[in-house]
């Protein structure tokens, strides 16, 4: 499932409530440092030159799509919660993201002020200042981390950097002292004839050190949704997630479960 448009909704996000999407890379094809066996964007494609919506096309788009709303109310009536980076990739990975986070920023407080800025991100961005920079300016800095161990890491996200790893991630993490959002998917399954299980008590231990470590203010765990590019992957229960989170609510974490 790929998005056509630079600017697309508002949509209604399980997690997020009426959003307005910002699509920072190809419409054509996925373009992200991650391949993410559960990705609903599919597998990446081997483009070498690909073509990335400028600044200011992305800033004319937004503003079409806002002007169209009345204080930030749909045609329909629903009123818009959140204008929201993510889409066929990664979005921190566009040359100008500072700017863009910029302009998109001072557009939404002319159009709807009560509306929120996120960017949803696989984390992997996070060694550039500019990048960094801009997350501080958002709203919502939803960030990945998926597993506490770098095998398992690496077998659900299949990074491009071969050699990253979870500790890595997590000093990119931490200067946020806690002010982001940790999203992180579950789910069992098989790819390449390597098992997929980031349920397993030891990889929930560790897991659970790594949120300990980095106590974000809040936690967001899901499960798959759509159609997956690996076919062989299994949906956790909602009983399940809610074993899995109830540790984290005891010691007072905010955590929302979609699933």
């Amino acid at each position: 499932m790929l998005f056509k448009e630079i600017a697309y909704g508002p949509i209604h996000s399980r997690r997020l409530g009426t959003s307005l999407g910002v699509e920072l890379m190809p419409l054509d094809h996925k373009l992200c440092t991650f391949n993410c066996v559960y990705c609903e964007c599919g597998w990446n494609e081997p483009v070498y030159h690909p073509q990335l919506p400028t600044r200011a096309e992305v800033r004319e788009a937004l503003e079409a799509k806002l002007k169209e709303m009345v204080n930030g109310t749909c045609q329909n009536g629903t009123c818009l919660d959140v204008i929201t980076f993510s889409g066929n990739g990664e979005p921190t990975l566009h040359p100008d993201f500072l700017g863009i986070i910029k302009d998109t920023c001072a557009l939404r407080d002319r159009f709807c002020p009560y509306a929120k800025v996120s960017v949803l991100s696989n984390s992997t961005q996070l060694g550039r200042p500019d990048v960094v920079q801009a997350l501080r300016l958002c709203d919502n800095r939803i960030l990945k981390l998926d597993a506490g161990t770098d095998e398992m890491m690496h077998r659900i996200d299949m990074p491009v950097n071969e050699h990253l790893t979870v500790a890595q991630i997590m000093d990119w993490l931490a200067p946020f002292e806690g002010d982001f959002t940790l999203q992180t998917c579950f789910l069992r399954g098989e790819h390449a004839g390597q098992k997929i299980d980031n349920t397993t008590p030891s990889e929930l231990e560790a897991w659970y050190r790594a949120v300990e470590s980095l106590r974000p203010k809040q936690i967001m765990i899901y499960v798959i949704d759509r159609k997956t590019p690996e076919e062989h992957l299994e949906k956790i229960s909602r009983a399940e997630m809610e074993r899995i989170a109830a540790p984290l609510i005891a010691k007072g974490y905010d955590v929302i479960i979609s699933a």
